[in-house]
Parts: structure tokens; sequence; C-alpha cells
């Protein structure tokens, strides 16, 4: 059973700056286990199906893995555009991010807030959401993709939690990692130390919070069960898991395209 629990970090209520730092953390995490690399090749077909040459991510929080995987989409015959937008723009991590870890210039950053429901007209692109959708209830959720079915855009999501023992096991090693890595991580802040090593909040969330994204994380057939109350255009939806290089992460994806784009 799916749980619609809260995540504390997602909270109007919780301090801004903390909330940054914790996603700061997890955009930093995730990128140095490179859970998210199986999403380049998905992504590369689903732009070749939709003939789109720009990438809107949405719910982007400190980056997501887009600082990483934004080179597999710079190519000489066909470089992609990447615009990161939130409805909490975290902008100081990824410019920070973009000047001392060398993102690639097709990356960029949307200063307004921009609600993954309702996508401003001026903003196109295939659309893609990391480690976001499970904060969604089902109404919401669908409304999401009926934004992009009614766009006619393409959109990819994809997740690392599952809802699974072993995955909710997982989450006590994942809330360790910031104890290893947060003096490299980028921008620097005296605060980030306190909140991790004397006062240590930003694990505490990163656990709790971890395992409440498992709780809330869409199984397959949750997701066939939405997407089959859309309408509008018809769509191809593909819905699966994918493993990584080592096959020791497994993510979950979403995608769907215009099938008049498919044919």
């Amino acid at each position: 059973m799916r749980f619609q629990l809260i995540e504390l970090h997602e909270q109007s209520w919780f301090p801004s700056t903390i909330r940054d730092e914790i996603t700061d953390a997890m955009q930093f995490a995730l990128n140095w286990i490179d859970v998210y690399a199986p999403a380049a090749p998905i992504i590369r077909n689903v732009l070749d199906f939709t003939g789109s040459r720009c990438i809107l991510d949405l719910c982007s929080g400190g980056g997501g893995p887009w600082l990483d995987l934004a080179s597999e989409f710079q190519l000489e015959d066909r470089t992609t555009g990447i615009l990161l937008t939130d409805k909490y723009p975290n902008l100081p991590a990824p410019k920070a991010s973009k000047d001392f870890n060398k993102a690639p210039a097709n990356i960029d950053f949307y200063p307004h807030p921009v609600d993954a429901m309702d996508i401003p007209d001026d903003l196109n692109g295939l659309r893609t959401m990391f480690s976001s959708f499970h904060h969604f209830p089902p109404d919401n959720a669908r409304a999401i993709l009926q934004n992009a079915v009614d766009a006619g855009a393409g959109i990819c999501i994809f997740e690392v939690t599952r809802r699974n023992a072993l995955t909710i096991l997982l989450m006590l090693p994942w809330a360790l990692v910031p104890f290893l890595v947060t003096p490299w991580i980028r921008p620097f802040r005296w605060s980030r130390l306190l909140w991790t090593y004397i006062v240590p909040i930003i694990p505490l969330v990163l656990l709790f919070d971890g395992i409440v994204s498992c709780l809330r994380t869409y199984r397959p057939h949750e997701l066939r069960r939405i997407v089959d109350k859309l309408r509008g255009a018809r769509y191809r939806w593909e819905i699966g898991e994918h493993s990584g290089r080592d096959n020791c992460v497994t993510i979950s994806c979403l995608a769907g395209y215009p099938e008049s784009n498919a044919d």
C-alpha cells in the first residue's frame, strides 16, 4: 500500500537555507553514485521520437543528475539545451556547481518558480523529473502528466526509490553519505558542516525523508492506472525498471510521447 506521508524538507515551514543544503547533498550523493546513468539512453530515444532539441527539467532542486548527464546531450551534430526549473528555485547551488564542476554549457537555470502541474506556455521541450514524482498524490501526479499531454510534450520520469523492504533498509547507509561527502559539496558553507557534523539535521532529514520517499513511490501498476485515466491526444506510455552498469541500483521509469511521433 502506498502512503501519502510528508517529507520534512518540502514543507513550507522548513527553513529554506537548510532545504537548499539538503537538496545540494542529495544531488551530490546521487551524482557520486551515478544512479541515473540508465536514464540517458531512454531520454535520447524519446528525444528522437518527439524531434525535440530541448529538455525542461521539473522539480530540479539543486540540479539533480543533470550536472553529470548534460554532457551526454552535447554533441557536435546535435546539442540539446537543458533548462532546470523548480517551484522553489535553489539557484546558488547549480550555478556554483557549474563554476566548480565545469558543467556543460548546454545547461541553464530558470530563476522563477515553476509548478510542474501548470507549465508556462513559453517553456517548451521534453519534460523530465528525477526523484520527485513520488512527492505528488495521485490526483496531482495525474495533473502533471495531463499537463504534458495537453501541451503535446514528451515526458520522462525517473525514481531511484522503491516501495520494498530492501530499499527502505538502504536508507540508513544513504543517510550516512553526508558524513563522507559534505566537505566537497559546493558552494562550501560552514553552516553545512554545522548541520551535518555538530547538529546532524541533514543526515536525520535524509533518513526520515528517504524512508517516506520509499513509502510514497508508485509501483508500475499504479503508474499504469494513472496514465489510463488521462484524456486527450493518444500517447505511447512505457513503464519499467532499468539497472545501471554495475546492476546494483535499479531505477523506475515512466516515459510518454504522442503516438503520432512514434509512427
